[in-house]
């Protein structure tokens, strides 16, 4: 049986962290899309086909990963490509509270069980709004980027 998960975000950019948990979970699932939401009430730094590039060249030659762009709720693009399971990462007690009632919205209301991975502790103070502002301010953000 072939096990699919949905890593979904907005992946502004794309991180170390980010990275990290995908190939951590590439252990534990046949197939994982990286499923880019699409928010019109985000502004983002990079454009939809930037973070589709940074995801797709950091994971080229790997099959199971596929990187789609999606306009709706995350429970029905998980549907739509027949996601077992949605895939979280959770850096900190504030993650896991925000993650633990994402999950239970998705379950009760889309049917859907998330797994959640926790941060190495090296990734752990990675976040995208955090690179976004360094990279605001001209700083090298290279070793937090894969």
């Amino acid at each position: 049986m072939t096990k699919t998960a949905l890593f979904a975000g907005s992946f502004d950019p794309f991180t170390k962290g980010h990275y990290a948990l995908l190939k951590r979970a590439l252990t534990m699932f046949d197939r994982i899309v990286v499923g880019i939401g699409i928010n019109s009430g985000k502004r983002c730094m990079f454009s939809i086909e930037e973070r589709t590039a940074m995801i797709e060249k950091a994971f080229a030659g790997e099959p199971r990963i596929e990187v789609k762009v999606y306009d709706c709720l995350t429970m029905d693009f998980a549907k739509e490509i027949g996601a077992d399971v949605l895939l979280r990462g959770v850096r900190s007690v504030k993650d896991f509270e925000y993650e633990r009632e994402i999950a239970d919205m998705n379950l009760r209301l889309g049917g859907i069980d998330t797994v959640l991975l926790i941060s190495e502790p090296e990734h752990s103070s990675i976040s995208s709004s955090v690179v976004r502002e360094l990279i605001t301010y001209g700083k090298d953000v290279s070793t937090l980027l894969p």
